[in-house]
């Protein structure tokens, strides 16, 4: 059996062990957002520590754990933390929660992070809709053996973000009065900020926002032929077009002004996907 397939099957069995919750979608909360799944209503939480093998977020703000429950009635598995290839982390064990949350029975995944403004039309704290990525930045988490029990050897990757799903997103942020963008989320590897000269290469390329994940993991769901969309909350803007300094703070500090809107604007995609 293949090395990572076998090490998937022990994170799930390991987890069905603590329950046998079945979710519908998928959630995973990035850096200052992971409080929208302390309003679900909870039937389980499970920390990453104790899932044999799991990788464990070491980042701050991510709270590191699976929380089981119900948006509006929606049976939904959210992950309050991610982990990252910055982190040291192997590829395959980046996208492993994904690829177990596929596993759980979720067949709708809703990824959202905070992202860097590339595009000069945008401004702190808007939310943009990703309407496609860029990836070459980091390695592809399909490279090596195939996982032949959870999808083909050359997905295609012509729509990785459900068209249907954006056209859904779009009517909610609408009926919620807001002025959601659109935009290529660009994933480069991190932990440092773009340069300047990076962020111009970026605007270059096509890309509106850059961060530190969720393209790699939008690629392992497709994969396994989960249907995805994706929201970037902007919390600053790039080096190069914001003329002080980028920190970690600001990021949080951002997602916190805009959570109301976020938590809304999740709930109503999630009852409608």
């Amino acid at each position: 059996m293949n090395r990572i397939y076998n090490k998937l099957n022990k994170c799930l069995m390991s987890l069905r062990e603590k329950t046998n919750f079945k979710p519908e979608i998928a959630l995973i909360l990035g850096s200052g957002l992971g409080d929208y799944a302390d309003g679900i209503c909870v039937e389980k939480v499970v920390e990453y520590a104790d899932i044999e093998d799991f990788p464990v977020s070491t980042v701050s703000g991510h709270k590191g754990r699976f929380v089981f429950g119900f948006i509006d009635g929606v049976p939904a598995v959210v992950m309050q933390g991610r982990v990252h290839f910055y982190e040291g982390y192997e590829m395959s064990d980046v996208v492993l929660p994904t690829r177990l949350m596929g596993m759980m029975g979720a067949k709708k995944l809703i990824l959202t992070n905070a992202a860097g403004g590339v595009n000069p039309n945008f401004k702190s704290g808007d939310f943009m809709m990703i309407t496609d990525h860029i990836a070459v930045g980091v390695p592809n988490p399909l490279i090596g053996g195939n996982l032949d029990e959870l999808g083909v050897r050359f997905p295609d990757m012509s729509e990785v973000y459900s068209r249907r799903m954006q056209g859904i997103i779009k009517s909610e942020a609408q009926k919620l009065g807001l002025d959601i963008r659109e935009g290529v989320y660009v994933q480069l590897t991190g932990p440092s900020y773009e340069t300047p000269a990076e962020v111009r290469m970026i605007r270059t390329l096509g890309g509106d926002a850059v961060g530190m994940s969720t393209a790699c993991e939008a690629i392992a769901a497709k994969h396994m032929g989960m249907e995805i969309c994706g929201i970037s909350c902007i919390t600053n803007m790039a080096a190069g077009i914001s003329a002080g300094e980028l920190n970690h703070s600001e990021v949080q500090e951002t997602a916190d002004r805009v959570a109301e809107q976020f938590k809304r604007l999740i709930t109503a995609i999630a009852v409608r996907i």
